[in-house]
């Protein structure tokens, strides 16, 4: 193998596969990188047993030459050597491989030699069949994720749980995502010929929203029995799907409220984010929203040991009874105003001690639910 490349454009490469890379393994091989040079392109691949990344380049990117491949090939090298290697080089790669996987970086005058390993050992990508596939934007994939995601349970405890579910049904795709203290959920409907429940690591999706990072339009989306594979034309993501049992999503929603109110979603998040200031004391970040004179909204927080913090919102339409006071996580509320690009949102309670229910404006197709925490 012997080829010529651009080093920022290797270095690009390297770090989006290392993502994938666990230098924790019995297994020696598997912390490299393994590198495959065809005459048009070259492929790297790194992965562990949850997640495999290949990154496809080109011998052109926008025109500009960046590879040119002498001798077609392939080889394993060392990911964390390979990484801080191309890194600190100053201009154009000259990497050749000679039969005994001895591998020579060159750049300028600063030559490197590295042991690699034979590529024959390095376990092959998963099977996929590409018939049958979603079609979807990447920045509609990008937003669902990152509306999602955080909502996530951070606890091991329930494997299922520190996934998003994504149901395919009839053209719509529906992700949800919950710690069962909140849930996030978001539909959308897209171009698909696949049915089905699947639960996808979080942190495999986080991943896969770096690697998009808008320079790609399009994503397909394929499924087989042990993976969920996102690609574009020039990145495949392998995601391990979770096994196991998830919440009935429908059974969480509330079906009817006994107030809801509409406030402008920047000044909520704001006052939110201020009365979090004296909310750390409270093992749930407790903040308090009070209905007052049936007009206005007052968010509150207090520290025995610092004070507290108070401020009233004027509320832009109500409806059903006045008389509300309850207590929430202040970071549950702010992960999910965040997200939330509509300029006005609903609340809708179902009293002091039942789930909130979050929607936007003129959006009926993401939804937040949070339950509520003691105040003492």
């Amino acid at each position: 193998m012997d080829f010529l490349i651009d080093n920022e454009c290797f270095y690009k490469a390297i770090s989006d596969v290392n993502k994938a890379v666990s230098l924790k393994t019995p297994f020696s091989i598997l912390s490299g990188i393994k590198i495959i040079a065809y005459y048009d392109s070259l492929v790297l691949v790194g992965g562990n047993s949850d997640l495999v990344i290949e990154k496809v380049i080109p011998l052109a990117v926008d025109g500009v030459k960046v590879l040119e491949v002498i001798k077609t090939g392939s080889v394993v090298i060392p990911a964390i050597h390979l990484s801080e290697i191309i890194k600190k080089l100053p201009a154009k790669v000259h990497l050749r491989v000679n039969e005994k996987e001895l591998v020579i970086i060159q750049s300028e005058e600063i030559i490197t030699e590295i042991f690699g390993f034979n590529s024959d050992q390095y376990p092959m990508l998963p099977q996929i069949d590409e018939t049958d596939y979603i079609k979807i934007s990447s920045s509609e994939l990008i937003e669902i994720i990152k509306q999602t995601t955080f909502a996530v349970s951070k606890s091991e405890s329930q494997p299922a749980l520190t996934g998003v579910k994504m149901l395919f049904k009839d053209s719509h795709l529906s992700i949800a995502a919950t710690d069962s203290h909140r849930l996030a959920l978001r539909e959308i409907i897209v171009e698909s010929n696949i049915k089905g429940s699947f639960i996808v690591p979080s942190s495999s999706l986080n991943e896969l929203t770096k690697l998009i990072n808008n320079n790609y339009s399009e994503i397909r989306i394929y499924v087989n029995e042990s993976f969920m594979v996102f690609k574009t034309s020039t990145f495949t993501l392998f995601a391990r799907l979770i096994e196991g049992n998830y919440p009935n999503i429908t059974g969480l929603l509330p079906k009817n409220s006994k107030t809801t109110i509409t406030l402008d979603t920047a000044q909520l998040l704001r006052g939110i984010d201020r009365a979090c200031l004296f909310a750390s004391e409270w093992k749930n970040n407790n903040v308090q929203l009070a209905i007052i004179d049936g007009k206005k909204l007052k968010i509150s927080s207090n520290s025995s040991k610092i004070g507290k913090i108070e401020e009233t919102q004027k509320i832009k339409e109500i409806k059903g009874e006045t008389d509300l006071t309850i207590s929430l996580d202040g970071s549950y509320l702010i992960n999910a105003l965040k997200v939330i690009k509509e300029e006005e949102i609903r609340l809708s309670f179902g009293g002091s001690m039942r789930p909130v229910l979050i929607e936007p404006i003129n959006n009926p197709s993401y939804i937040h639910l949070i339950s509520p925490v003691r105040s003492y």
